[in-house]
């Protein structure tokens, strides 16, 4: 296998893996690690000449993310053949640290590899900086995703929807989102109160940027864990809008677009459905715990049969398609 260059040392601090490829590197490069080594500690990078692909859930089975960065993101970019690179998102969130902002970072792997090479050149200097990963046999089911015609689409502005998950989680651990006509709405109820925050479409010639966008087929209304998703904001300096997916009775997709049609995305699925869209008291929120706790072996029991399959009380959650092996080396 040859290195690949990555231009900016940072988007790799998001994600990260070789087989020889460069790439530069940006200020921003450990935003992808520091969204996805919440959910998992251990995975496999997979490489084929289409770029470098991850795809792993949490140990609760609740959450998924899926990232591809595209051959075009590298320059140059080399794979001789597929292989899979396992790391520990620790110890490479440990070396990504050590790159200057603009430094462009270059990957590398053998065919058998035991390590990954990292080598950190400054784009303004001589100083070059070299650093080997120690590689970890995981043995990792690659699930099936197919595509989804879903009820929702919100594109809107990453820094607003971090905005909200943070503002929201000083009151409550969950936050029911409905999509109507009138617009996207999240909702929460805690302890210490309620509140709500609504968002209309909005289109900003100036700046695009700031645009909200809400697609609409049908009227849909879901509860997540505010936890998950304010992990999966921590990813929103890759990209400045978020896309929100959402249809009732499956996973919610969280997408940011990267760079060359590269991607990051996130799967959380609902909560407990209930007659009402919030916990009454605090007894009631530890029944609803319990439900779902009992619920998750179902889950548990589903994935193994299946590729994401939840039942909740009386909801059904479907990240639908079978799941498959993965064949030796490929994505």
């Amino acid at each position: 296998m040859r290195p690949a260059r990555l231009e900016q040392a940072n988007l790799l601090k998001k994600v990260s893996s070789g087989s020889s490829f460069k790439m530069n590197f940006k200020a921003h490069s450990l935003q992808v690690v520091d969204a996805i080594k919440d959910l998992v500690q251990d995975c496999n990078f997979d490489c084929n000449d289409s770029g470098i692909a991850l795809q792993a859930m949490d140990n609760s089975h609740v959450a998924l993310v899926s990232m591809m960065l595209k051959s075009e993101s590298f320059s140059p970019f080399r794979c001789d053949r597929n292989i899979a690179l396992g790391i520990n998102l620790t110890s490479l969130q440990k070396v990504l640290r050590c790159a200057q902002n603009e430094d462009i970072l270059t990957l590398k792997a053998e065919d058998a590899p035991d390590v990954v090479n990292m080598v950190f050149e400054s784009s303004d200097s001589d100083r070059i900086s070299e650093y080997d990963i120690k590689l970890m046999d995981i043995d990792q089911e690659h699930l099936g995703i197919p595509d989804t015609e879903y009820a929702a689409t919100i594109a809107m502005p990453s820094s607003e929807f971090q905005r909200i998950c943070r503002d929201l989680t000083a009151l409550s651990e969950s936050v029911a989102i409905e999509c109507t006509k009138e617009g996207v709405k999240f909702a929460c109820n805690g302890d210490i109160g309620s509140g709500a925050v609504t968002l209309r479409s909005h289109t900003d010639v100036e700046k695009p940027e700031k645009n909200i966008e809400i697609n609409l087929s049908e009227p849909v209304a879901l509860t997540f864990s505010l936890k998950y998703l304010v992990n999966f904001c921590k990813a929103s300096g890759l990209s400045d809008q978020v896309k929100l997916c959402l249809s009732n009775e499956v996973p919610l997709l969280v997408e940011y677009a990267l760079s060359n049609n590269s991607y990051l995305r996130f799967y959380l699925a609902p909560k407990v459905c209930t007659s009402t869209p919030f916990p009454r008291d605090k007894k009631h929120a530890n029944d609803l715990d319990r439900l779902a706790t009992k619920s998750r072996s179902i889950i548990t029991k589903s994935l193994r049969e299946a590729c994401i399959i939840g039942v909740w009380d009386a909801c059904s959650i479907k990240l639908g398609g079978s799941r498959r092996m993965r064949a030796p080396g490929e994505i």
